[in-house]
């Protein structure tokens, strides 16, 4: 997103921290200068020119202070480990097969619309590590019951325990090959949603997470996705006769799951992330709620124009934008805040507020997103003078 912001013969750029966009820019210049009249002439007059009056700004007020509320909506539990011994229809389909050793070697086909998978491609990446919003788009819902199906015939065919029909379904998701982003797509990241995982036969750590977190789901048992410090993993509800790295979550203990690699068993974690924190989310519908916006001015007053876009699985509502100068020290001169409004799935919004610029400071604008009154995307400009 850019704009801009010309005041006293100085425009300023920003670009926002999330989504990128182009806004009409507005020229911000001072009123016009009534001058005087000449005074009447007098004998052999010295006529020089009249220099305009200063200009008289309206009064700054005192600066507010800025909402500074959480920044997850809503916060996620965060703890230590503790180590115990419908789309549409195409005639075009994409085949896409699989092999995998547990007890036996399997094999399995799938097949998609061409035009469903194009579309997983098209979406926005939503700028969040709370994965869960890959997990919980229906749209693949009817391929994922498919493998999930064929899971659980072969489980019950081979009498498999539930403890072993969760580690089946994980031996067949540690069988996709790793693959970098940076290297299969255009992009250093790219989370994958589950059937762009299935279709390209491989992801890395957060894709087949996402992918075996969408498996276990459908089957009917209690998981999270765990975030580590530079990888992601599952957790699998389990109870008290498990062993292995687990968290407290909600009042029960979620093991953890690999999916990079193969022959990880449940509660088996590398080495390297033992005692290392986790952000753990659940596979919950949650809004993912994103900005771009611009400003325009004439005279002393500016409009700010933001749009709002939703790219979560459920609806936001109680949504406002919050929009001022920044004044430092967590305060802001001349804020406004918009009337709060709902943005359904895929939806957007455009919210114009009116701020009068404050004369004479070092500032940039600065533009909030909250819901509920809690905070969940902002962005700025860089500083000028006005």
């Amino acid at each position: 997103m850019k704009g801009c912001l010309r005041t006293s013969g100085v425009a300023v750029f920003w670009t926002a921290m999330v989504m990128i966009g182009i806004s009409a820019c507005g020229l911000l210049v001072p009123p016009n200068t009534i001058i005087p009249p000449e005074p009447s002439p007098s004998p052999l007059p010295q006529i020089s020119p009249i220099a305009p009056p200063t200009p008289v700004l309206p009064p700054t007020p005192a600066p507010e202070p800025v909402p500074t509320p959480a920044k997850e909506l809503p916060p996620p539990e965060n703890n230590l480990p503790t180590v115990i011994g419908e789309s549409t229809q195409s005639t075009d389909l994409i085949s896409a097969n699989y092999s995998w050793n547990y007890r036996g070697t399997w094999n399995w086909e799938m097949r998609i619309p061409l035009s469903l998978y194009q579309y997983y491609q098209k979406l926005p990446r939503p700028p969040t590590t709370n994965y869960s919003v890959y997990v919980t788009h229906p749209l693949d819902d009817p391929y994922i019951d498919l493998l999930v199906a064929k899971i659980k015939s072969i489980a019950q065919q081979e009498g498999y325990t539930e403890y072993q029909t969760v580690e089946f379904a994980d031996a067949f998701v540690q069988s996709l090959p790793y693959t970098v982003d940076s290297v299969t797509t255009p992009f250093d990241e790219y989370p994958r949603y589950p059937l762009e995982t299935l279709i390209d036969n491989g992801g890395d750590c957060e894709d087949t997470s996402i992918l075996l977190a969408s498996i276990i789901e459908k089957m009917g048992y209690g998981v999270v996705l765990v975030v580590l410090p530079s990888h992601v993993g599952v957790g699998v509800k389990g109870g008290e006769t498990l062993y292995g790295t687990y968290w407290d979550y909600n009042g029960s203990k979620y093991y953890y799951v690999e999916t990079t690699g193969e022959n990880w068993g449940i509660g088996e974690i590398p080495d390297e992330y033992k005692d290392a924190a986790a952000t753990l989310h659940p596979m919950i519908p949650v809004p993912i709620l994103t900005h771009e916006g611009g400003i325009a001015g004439n005279g002393y007053s500016a409009e700010v124009v933001v749009k709002v876009s939703n790219l979560g699985t459920v609806a936001a509502n109680n949504v406002t934008v919050f929009a001022g100068f920044d004044a430092g020290e967590s305060m802001v001169w001349n804020s406004q805040q918009s009337a709060p409004f709902t943005l359904g799935i895929d939806q957007e919004a455009t919210i114009k507020l009116n701020l009068r610029v404050p004369a004479g400071k070092h500032t940039r604008l600065m533009i909030q997103i909250l819901v509920d009154s809690v905070l969940v995307d902002e962005s700025h400009t860089d500083w000028f003078d006005t």
